[in-house]
């Protein structure tokens, strides 16, 4: 499982679609697109109609929708994790991040039973991560904060839609996960130890456009970011009203779209300028990721041209 798979850790949401058509080329630029807190400025944009004509979003259950759908060449951009699109890059496809679209700010946790108050605590305890270079990253940092080493836990790979079953079943004793599963767990009695906050400009939220595509649909590209900017202008202009949107479509609490959004920062045109115009911080950030992923295809990936500024437009209207 993605750690964007949201669906698949609520209950009974009814997101789910019909799947990914094929392509044509006479159809529109097309993104895929899967639920997150994140990538709500595209829904509302979406929604209010202030999507270019010539872009789609195609909707998916998941990032494994949206990754299949890039494979297959149904899909010409996507909403993805740094993590995911650097893999998809190790497999080929040519993806470059043409804008940061969060950043996680405390929406990366890790969950303990109240008994554990301090990160040294952690040794001996059985700690829930699901296998992914994001899983991996928040719980070596962790582990480094503690002064333990991973010999000194009980690691339990685990997909983190199993994770509050898991923690109900007294099967673990912390877990590294995110929201909405972080609260979840402190509705179960978890309490929050170690979280993202503690690891600033790290874990990315990307939109992922395929660079052959893009260089031929440029125009489309830009004005599917003015969108984006368009979408999160509302959200923070109009919190009452996106809250309640997002919660509707999420079929979620307002208090949980709160938590969800209080946990990333949504940069804006300024701050992506410097992001994708050299900043080393995204580059540190893959570093990391590359060096610290558990399956080979990621551990083997190399950090290239991943991002650009090339979409980006100078100033929004």
């Amino acid at each position: 499982m993605d750690r964007r798979s949201f669906l698949e850790i609520m209950i009974a949401t009814g997101l789910l679609g019909a799947g990914l058509p094929g392509c044509s080329s006479s159809q529109p630029l097309r993104m895929g697109l899967h639920p997150w807190i994140g990538y709500e400025s595209l829904y509302l944009a979406e929604e209010f109609g202030w999507l270019p004509q010539r872009v789609r979003l195609l909707h998916g259950a998941s990032a494994t929708d949206s990754l299949q759908g890039l494979a297959d060449g149904q899909l010409d951009a996507a909403a993805l994790t740094l993590d995911e699109m650097l893999r998809a890059r190790n497999g080929g496809l040519p993806l470059v991040a043409a804008l940061i679209m969060d950043v996680s700010a405390g929406a990366d946790v890790l969950m303990v039973h109240p008994a554990i108050s301090r990160l040294p605590e952690l040794a001996g305890k059985r700690i829930a991560v699901e296998p992914s270079a994001l899983g991996e990253l928040m719980l070596q940092r962790a582990l480094e904060r503690a002064g333990l080493a991973a010999s000194d836990i009980q690691r339990v790979d685990l997909p983190v839609n199993r994770h509050l079953e898991a923690w109900q079943q007294g099967a673990i004793d912390a877990s590294v996960c995110y929201e909405p599963v972080a609260s979840l767990l402190a509705a179960a009695g978890g309490e929050r130890l170690f979280d993202s906050r503690q690891l600033p400009d790290t874990i990315f939220d990307v939109l992922a456009v395929n660079a052959e595509r893009g260089a031929n649909r440029s125009q489309d590209v830009t004005e599917l970011i003015l969108a984006h900017f368009r979408g999160l202008d509302h959200l923070v202009r109009n919190p009452h009203d996106a809250l309640y949107r997002v919660a509707s479509r999420q079929q979620v609490s307002v208090a949980v779209v709160r938590r969800s959004l209080a946990g990333i920062m949504l940069p804006d045109l300024a701050a992506n300028h410097r992001y994708l115009a050299g900043d080393s911080r995204i580059e540190r950030a893959a570093s990391q990721m590359i060096g610290l992923a558990s399956d080979s295809d990621t551990s083997d990936a190399k950090v290239g041209e991943f991002y650009s500024a090339r979409w980006l437009p100078r100033r929004l209207p």
